[in-house]
């Protein structure tokens, strides 16, 4: 196999666009496990450690906040050295960083390598939607997104069964292990498949990079002490932080051709509005997800095998979903997609209320079928709307901004869902899911006002 330097205007040639873009399923693949796979094994690891549980904690917090303040960062380098760089480094350094937690000798040791490890994982993240626009043409993009969200979807459903399967048979370091072969498969695939870009050249701003860590770090670590028993002068400090940083990111960004915070992205009217739905649509997502289960075993009194069963049908209609809709969106207007998808959604999560406690499985088991569908009409032609509404040279900063408002939107209704429960004396699933349905549905107002807004003229299509 060669390497060919050369920069194809609109896609990679067949079948090096094959393999290249199977070295960025895997790399996905690995990085959604490993954010899912630990929630079943913190127990066995704070046994191992003979740490408390809120110790253990921070080895899922650690490798979250890794990635989320890395984002904007590893996205504008990507866009300065190019992609292909920073994406093989992401592979090499989150293969390494799993191996160091596998061979991790205290929860110290394991935590710091999962900041590592997060670092790798941001790296793939920020910037696997502008390597997969460089992989297709424009026609079959929106089916390249749909294959993304399809893998986050399989991947997500299947960490814990994944987990559990691994620690029935052997010790909490197979989780990390099992990453090694992986990384070095996509690292050996990518190396000799994955575009080469022009990069810009740009000198990277550290400064700008700081404050981004103070800004997102602060208002993700905010976030998820809302609902606690955190200290409210803790959470309002973290707050401050993220508000102050903030403020003086944007106005340092101003002055920037290529921001690391792309503001210059967010003044075109469909990426702007993308960006906005997707808060919202990940928002109403996150509220379900972190609720159902909790409804499920402590009011209904399902096990934990069922509850988990139950919650599947989600993941697995979304994956079904992802990639047909993806492909409609290469023929059709993605735009009606979105809206559609996001209705669906949000008539999906309001049924979930109509399903009577004790009732049949099949009602549950439809109503969230109905999301998971609802969301992957949704995921896929919005996240196309996002890279294709930004000059192709900007499609780092598009495919971080993606990324960052993902987080930020399932960040906020995983507080939101927190607030619910513990400040309504009860579990009042009415409540709760009238809440998720209503951020459905601002996000399917935004993706119909963007649609009335270019259909009427009054901002120019760009996609």
């Amino acid at each position: 196999m060669k390497i060919s330097t050369t920069i194809y205007p609109d896609g990679l040639p067949s079948p090096r666009a094959g393999f290249a873009a199977m070295a960025v399923l895997l790399t996905i693949m690995m990085a959604v496990l490993d954010g899912t796979i630990m929630n079943v094994a913190l127990p066995i690891i704070a046994q191992d450690q003979g740490v408390s549980p809120a110790h253990a904690i921070w080895v899922v917090t650690a490798y979250q906040l890794a990635i989320v303040v890395s984002l904007l960062p590893l996205a504008a380098l990507g866009e300065a050295i190019g992609f292909r760089k920073v994406y093989l480094s992401g592979i090499v350094i989150f293969g390494i960083a799993s191996f160091l937690c596998a061979m991790a000798p205290n929860i110290e040791f394991l935590t710091a390598a999962r900041v590592l490890q997060g670092l790798g994982g941001a790296a793939l993240m920020s910037i696997n939607g502008a390597v997969m626009r460089h992989i297709f043409p424009q026609a079959k993009l929106g089916r390249a997104i749909g294959w993304i969200a399809m893998t986050v979807s399989v991947s997500a459903a299947g960490g814990p069964t994944i987990a559990s399967a691994i620690l029935a048979v052997a010790s909490w370091h197979w989780l990390f292990l099992i990453n090694v072969p992986i990384s070095i498969l996509a690292i050996i695939v990518g190396y000799f498949t994955l575009p080469f870009n022009a990069p810009s050249r740009t000198r990277f701003d550290f400064i700008s990079a700081f404050l981004n860590v103070l800004t997102f770090g602060g208002l993700i670590s905010a976030l998820g002490n809302v609902g606690t028993e955190s200290d409210p002068a803790l959470i309002g400090a973290q707050f401050a932080m993220a508000v102050i940083a903030g403020a003086f990111l944007v106005r340092r960004q101003l002055s920037k051709d290529r921001p690391m915070l792309p503001l210059d992205l967010l003044k075109l009217p469909v990426f702007a509005c993308s960006i906005g739905s997707s808060i919202c649509g990940f928002c109403a997502q996150m509220i379900a997800f972190v609720t159902l289960p909790f409804y499920f075993h402590d009011v209904l009194g399902y096990s934990a095998t069922v509850t988990g069963l139950l919650m599947t049908p989600w993941p697995l209609a979304t994956a079904v979903a992802a990639p047909v809709a993806g492909r409609l969106a290469d023929k059709y207007s993605p735009i009606r997609l979105t809206g559609l998808g996001m209705m669906v959604f949000a008539i999906g999560l309001y049924a979930i209320t109509f399903v009577p406690e004790g009732g049949s499985y099949a009602g549950i088991i439809g109503a969230l079928a109905l999301c998971g569908v609802g969301f992957g009409l949704f995921q896929a032609p919005n996240n196309r709307l996002m890279l294709t509404s930004a000059p192709r040279d900007r499609s780092g900063g598009a495919s971080g901004m993606l990324s960052t408002a993902r987080l930020t939107g399932q960040s906020v209704g995983a507080a939101l869902a927190a607030i619910l429960i513990g400040t309504g004396g009860g579990f009042e699933l009415d409540t709760i899911m009238m809440v998720a349905s209503g951020a459905a549905l601002a996000s399917a107002l935004i993706c119909e006002g963007r649609r009335h807004a270019l259909r009427t003229g009054l901002i120019a299509a760009n996609v």
